[in-house]
């Protein structure tokens, strides 16, 4: 299982516009939930969801085309 770790910055993409991208800090975490800051502003909670062998979560609310998530995506 792949999993979110504390300090480390993780991208989605628009499902409508691969070139939209958003990047956000993970910055605590439980076994249920993340804490993620967007350029280190908002803090917010979000619940931990599993898909395909990694962890994952749904940074602006749960919506038809909205961004997700994963653990896979590290901003290099």
């Amino acid at each position: 299982m792949i999993k979110f770790e504390i300090g480390k910055k993780y991208y989605c993409t628009s499902i409508c516009d691969h070139n939209a991208r958003w990047e956000y800090t993970v910055t605590k975490r439980t076994e249920k939930s993340i804490w993620i800051a967007e350029n280190g502003v908002k803090e917010k909670r979000v619940s931990l969801k599993e898909y395909d062998n990694s962890e994952m979560v749904y940074p602006t609310g749960k919506y038809s085309m909205c961004p997700v998530l994963r653990a896979e995506r590290v901003v290099a």
